[in-house]
């Protein structure tokens, strides 16, 4: 048993080498990686980890639901630290990226790298190259080339115009130029809307149909999310009628109940949800096993950050589907690059020739760079059994 004895947050904000302007929230020019991030520590000493992206400082008042709810459980016991993360979502608070922290702990007091705990043999998992922002035909072209140079045989664009004739377009010539060559998919970010700083598209289900025709026309590996994540109804008819196939899940935070409904229902022909949101890593993995039964693909998203990357990383080595998918690589620079993305970590998730290895030191298999924490973060919650103490001004130099 792995009681936890203290708990931490920290926000943490590190620099981009380049502006990043993220084609799934119009306006905004992203110049930090900015995170809320947990550490537990149990009895015996055993550190668990986890973080998540944090717009400012939304998560300061976290601390208080952490401590009453996990103080003195045993983290070995998920099942558990899932039902009390339920109970921080019935208060309004979606935090299923807490749970990774547990499983960190539980692997590093089994002596294994978390994937080996949960069944998973494949030591390394072949990537696709995921490309975040944004691009004219010409520069899509180069990034491409770049790609294709570095060993990724397959690169996921993204389009998210109001002109539906300017994003199939942009598919059309990167399908064409790149044909042959490289596999080209799409992400529609249509499952959710980040309006805040700028207008986005909505699509229709007329509209997402024209679409996927005009992916399945030039030979596209997959057509993500090209409808609001609620319109399940919609969702089931657009895969029926594609010739493509249809991927999404990455923010269903109902998590298991609700994508396995979805499934029921026919809405993907692949499923990617993200351990961060959609249910936690234990969630992920049934979401898994039911893709097996039904036939269908499993690649979970991780377009976040470091944390992101990592935790799912490990369920997709666990899920049985790594020697037959592929599982996305956030990469666009020049801003948003894993050494920068990974500046809070000892060493950046980096792949190998489209390839990525996976850890073999036990849990999760990172350590955090200390000094990099301390320069770039700020404890503000630090709990334990016996007394909490606030730090709010910690905060006001970030």
């Amino acid at each position: 048993m792995q009681v936890i004895d203290r708990v931490e947050l920290y926000y943490v904000k590190t620099p981009l080498p380049a502006p990043h302007a993220p084609s799934w929230i119009p306006g905004t020019i992203r110049e930090h990686v900015s995170m809320c991030i947990v550490r537990f520590v149990t009895e015996d000493g055993i550190e668990g980890w986890s973080g998540f992206p944090a717009a400012g400082r939304e998560r300061a008042g976290l601390g208080d639901l952490l401590a009453g709810l996990f103080l003195g459980q045993d983290a070995e016991d998920i099942d558990t630290m899932a039902e009390r993360i339920q109970i921080m979502a019935a208060g309004g608070n979606f935090n299923w990226w807490i749970e990774p922290a547990f499983w960190d702990i539980k692997a590093k007091a089994a002596g294994l790298p978390l994937y080996k705990l949960l069944g998973g043999t494949d030591d390394r998992i072949r990537l696709y190259a995921s490309s975040g922002e944004l691009r004219a035909p010409a520069d899509r072209r180069e990034e491409a080339e770049a790609r294709l140079s570095e060993g990724f045989d397959t690169m996921k664009i993204r389009v998210h115009d109001f002109d539906e004739a300017v994003d199939i377009e942009h598919i059309s010539d990167i399908a064409t130029y790149m044909q042959g060559r490289m596999k080209i998919s799409v992400d529609c970010n249509q499952a959710f809307r980040l309006t805040q700083n700028g207008d986005a598209p909505l699509w229709s289900l007329d509209r997402a149909k024209r679409f996927v025709d005009a992916a399945a026309d030039v030979g596209l590996a997959w057509v993500e999310e090209p409808l609001f994540g609620e319109w399940h109804e919609e969702m089931a008819q657009l895969a029926t009628h594609a010739r493509v196939p249809v991927a999404g899940g990455e923010l269903h935070v109902m998590g298991y109940r609700e994508l396995a409904r979805m499934l029921a229902m026919g809405c993907y022909d692949i499923y990617q949800p993200d351990a961060m949101w959609a249910g936690g890593i234990g969630q992920c993995l049934k979401v898994a096993a039911l893709c097996r039964e039904k036939g269908l693909k499993f690649t979970p998203h991780c377009w976040s950050n470091g944390f992101g990357f990592i935790v799912n990383a490990h369920v997709f080595a666990a899920s049985g589907f790594a020697g037959e998918a592929l599982f996305e690589y956030p990469l666009s620079p020049p801003g948003w690059i894993p050494e920068a993305r990974d500046l809070i970590f000892a060493q950046p998730f980096l792949h190998k020739e489209g390839w990525f290895h996976m850890p073999d030191a036990p849990g999760l298999g990172f350590e955090i760079d200390q000094r990099n924490l301390e320069t770039y973060g700020r404890c503000f919650f630090r709990g334990s059994r016996k007394s909490v103490h606030w730090m709010p001004e910690a905060l006001s130099d970030l």
